[in-house]
Formats: C-alpha cells, sequence, structure tokens
C-alpha cells in the first residue's frame, strides 16, 4: 500500500478510510506542520523528504507545482466529495495497482450524476 501525507486541509474522515484501506498516511497536524501557512513547494518538499504522495483537495496549486517540479514522490490532487467514504474509495481504487507513485499526477474526481 501507498505512504501518503495528507494536507492541511484534506478531510480527516477520509485519512482514517485511506488507513482501513491499508495505506500509511501522515497527517500535517501528525508531522507538527499545522497552522504554520507553510507554502505548498515545501509541503511537497517535506512529503518528499518522508518518500509519500501528497493527498490534497488544493488541485490548482498543486496540479502547477507538478509541471513545475516532477520530482516528486507523487501528488494526488482529489475533487472534494462530501460522501468521505466514497472519496476514500475513489482514491484508494485510482493507487492501489500503481507500482510507484513517484512522479504522478493523480486525479481523483467526483462520480458524475
Amino acid at each position: 500500500m501507498a505512504r501518503l501525507y495528507a494536507d492541511e486541509q484534506y478531510p480527516k474522515r477520509v485519512v482514517e478510510f485511506l488507513r482501513t484501506f491499508g495505506h500509511d498516511v501522515l497527517t500535517v497536524q501528525q508531522a507538527g506542520n499545522a497552522n504554520q501557512k507553510i507554502p505548498d513547494e515545501e509541503v511537497l518538499a517535506f512529503a518528499l523528504s518522508i518518500d509519500s504522495a501528497i493527498l490534497t483537495l488544493n488541485r490548482r496549486h498543486f496540479i502547477k507545482l507538478h509541471t513545475l517540479q516532477p520530482n516528486h514522490a507523487g501528488i494526488i490532487v482529489c475533487k472534494d466529495d462530501s460522501n468521505r467514504e466514497r472519496l476514500a474509495a475513489r482514491t484508494n481504487e485510482a493507487i492501489s495497482n500503481l507500482e510507484t507513485l513517484r512522479g504522478m499526477l493523480i486525479r481523483v474526481n467526483r462520480p458524475s450524476g
């Protein structure tokens, strides 16, 4: 399973569901990096330093960062979904069969309809 780093706005409930799928998820809060207004570039660098892919709802900024800094441990950008279990299941589905997330940008969208 994947090593993931959930940024500050990523829903805690989704993190909990991802852990039940077997993913190793560290949150910004657990890392002691919450409420410090750390720039996204530094969040990405920290995730790389712990060999973890970023989990974020901040799609625009992290898609841009992927283009500017493609050497990362992975970026998973998610469209927010009030159904937290469904968001976790879609995220798990998007990453579970991948050998590595390194350098990848993975988009997890809400289902249409």
